[in-house]
């Protein structure tokens, strides 16, 4: 994994580590499931090993009040292998928690595409033919994350991700600094994600250090793909954007 897509995957899973109540929230909007908001969650880091003894690490594996498990992975660009990656995450997941030697569980798999992803179906399938005994559809329901309204970031209970909006305007800025895109990279912070963490702050969905952890995760996402633009120091953007990330939410 080179160092740009690190980044970003250590972004993932320091985000989807706040508190309880932020990370069932998450689950429940995005799975559409109603756990309960005082329910345990357990993280499975688990590292596997292919025939080649190369260790692959399944992104992230949640199980809420020990029973339900679920599946997030994160797709930074296109990428062919990526159910069957989930697949095999998902089965080698099932096999260490296997209890009856009758029944392999897997975790329910959401890929969450964090690129402009407009040609990526709604779900990916990959076809697994069993000889005579037929042919079953693995399904991963896609999240595109970008395409995303506010309003549908919301109703989906995915505040946690906050610090990915930054990714709206990575290839804009990318391509021509102009004032109305550096206007609209001030504007995104300082009042699109300002807000939206204080809203959910006040709601009671995240907690106010779960908010002053988004900011903070913000502020260092934003310098990671900004910073290397002077046109972007030079416009004050930078100034405000930083003003606007260290103040505490309370």
């Amino acid at each position: 994994m080179n160092e740009y897509h690190d980044m970003y995957d250590r972004m993932a899973k320091r985000c989807l580590m706040l508190s309880n109540r932020a990370i069932i929230q998450f689950i429940n909007g995005i799975y559409e499931v109603n756990h309960p908001l005082d329910s345990e969650v357990t993280y499975n880091w688990t590292k596997h090993e292919d025939d080649d003894l190369r260790k692959t690490l399944a992104d992230i594996i949640i199980t809420i009040g020990g029973v339900s498990s679920y599946h997030l992975e994160f797709q930074m660009s296109e990428d062919g292998s990526i159910t069957f990656r989930i697949l095999e995450y998902g089965f080698n997941h099932a096999i260490k928690k296997q209890k009856d030697e009758a029944v392999l569980e897997f975790p329910e798999p959401i890929l969450i595409c964090l690129y402009e992803a407009k040609a990526v179906p709604a779900e990916k399938t990959l076809e697994i033919r069993f000889g005579n005994q037929g042919i079953y559809h693995y399904k991963v329901p896609v999240i595109k994350y970008l395409a995303l309204s506010q309003e549908e970031l919301h109703q989906k209970n995915m505040i946690i991700l906050i610090p990915f909006q930054l990714l709206k305007l990575r290839k804009e800025i990318e391509k021509e600094r102009t004032e109305e895109n550096l206007k609209a990279l001030k504007y995104l912070v300082t009042h699109d994600i300002i807000n939206s963490i204080a809203m959910n702050v006040e709601a009671g969905n995240i907690t106010p250090t779960d908010g002053r952890k988004l900011k903070s995760l913000t502020l260092q996402l934003y310098h990671h793909i900004y910073d290397k633009y002077q046109e972007v120091a030079d416009e004050g953007v930078s100034e405000a954007v930083e003003e606007a990330l260290i103040l505490d939410i309370d």
